[in-house]
C-alpha cells in the first residue's frame, strides 16, 4: 500500500510495538559509533554518573528510525528526510527498558518548488515501560503527491 501527501493528515498518530534494550546491543552499537565508557564498559558506567551502563543517545534515535519504519504507517511510501529538529535526550535509556515509539503528524505543506512533493513534519517521541518520555524531537520529510498537475 502506497500512501500520498494527500492521504496524510494533521494529527495521525502511529505507535510502534515495544523493544526492549539490551546490554550486548548497547555495547555493539557504542563499540562501533559512540564509544564512551558509560555506553561500552558496564563497570565503569555503574560507576560513573549514571550509575549504569546506559545507550548511545544515537542508538535510541536510529531505534525510532527502525520503529518506524517497521510499524508500516507510510506503507510502501518512499519517505525522504529533509531534517531533524529539536533533538532531546530526556532520560537515559537502560538495559532492560521497554521502549516505544509515537509519531504524530504536526504539519502538511506542498512543496514550493516541486509540485510532485509535500512536505510532513512529524513529532517523535520515545517512551520507556513507565511512560517515561525518554527522547523528543521532530522530523521533516517529504513524500509524493499523487497528481502533482492539482496544486
Amino acid at each position: 500500500m502506497q500512501r500520498y501527501f494527500e492521504d496524510i493528515e494533521v494529527g495521525e498518530t502511529w505507535t510502534s510495538e515495544p523493544v526492549t534494550l539490551t546490554e550486548a546491543d548497547i555495547i555493539r552499537f557504542a563499540s562501533e559509533y559512540d564509544p564512551q565508557p558509560m555506553h561500552t564498559d558496564p563497570e565503569a558506567a555503574a560507576n560513573g554518573r549514571f550509575g549504569s551502563l546506559i545507550a548511545s543517545g544515537w542508538q535510541l534515535a536510529s531505534l525510532s528510525m527502525r520503529m518506524f519504519v517497521t510499524s508500516g504507517s507510510f506503507g510502501d511510501t518512499p519517505m525522504v528526510g529533509l531534517g531533524l529538529e529539536e533533538l532531546r535526550w530526556r532520560l537515559p535509556g537502560r538495559p532492560g527498558d521497554r521502549m516505544t515509539t509515537t509519531r504524530e503528524v504536526i504539519e502538511t505543506s506542498r512543496h514550493e518548488k516541486r509540485p510532485e512533493f509535500g512536505r510532513i513534519r512529524t513529532r517523535v517521541t520515545m517512551f520507556n515501560q513507565d511512560d517515561d518520555v525518554v527522547m523528543t524531537y521532530t522530523v521533516l520529510a517529504q513524500v509524493p503527491v499523487r497528481d502533482p498537475s492539482k496544486v
